[in-house]
């Protein structure tokens, strides 16, 4: 018997695997380095977030002196969405939606005419040439009939 045929057969635990494919092949030096930069963000971030409790902003103070204050930590509420448009050379177009917009398909047409005309200043000879296409995803307004329509009329591919 040969001895691949020996080592399929009598030691069942070997196997042959591929290598795992890893971003970077750090040394030992780099990995603590990053390990140490890595604990100390996570202190200070620690230190920034976590709110301190009432027992803990208590202060000594005289009869005259202020009542110590404590800012109250409160989260943004707004939320506000970016849409950017860009090809291979940058940003073509970008826009922020009003606080509440929800992209529905009439507003994707509005985003799109602006679009067009930054694309008709910004690559002018794409516009000349026709040489752009609009790639997004399967979102409902981006495949709604209203959309399609506008996309078709205007010679945009896609």
């Amino acid at each position: 018997m040969g001895s691949w045929i020996a080592i399929l057969t009598d030691d069942p635990l070997v196997k042959r695997v591929c290598a795992k494919f890893v971003p970077r092949l750090l040394t030992d030096d780099q990995r603590e380095q990053r390990q140490t930069i890595d604990r100390e963000l996570f202190v200070r971030s620690c230190k920034d977030v976590q709110p301190k409790r009432k027992q803990q902003t208590s202060q000594w103070k005289g009869p005259n002196s202020p009542r110590p204050r404590k800012g109250r930590q409160v989260q943004s509420k707004t939320k506000v969405m970016l849409l950017t448009f860009f090809d291979s050379e940058g940003i073509l177009h970008h826009e922020y939606a009003p606080e509440g917009q929800t992209i529905i398909k009439e507003y994707y047409v509005e985003i799109s005419r602006r679009l067009r005309e930054s694309v008709r200043r910004k690559r002018p000879e794409k516009w000349r040439d026709g040489d752009w296409i609009l790639n997004h995803d399967n979102a409902p307004a981006h495949t709604s009939h209203l959309v399609q329509r506008f996309v078709a009329k205007h010679g945009t591919a896609q």
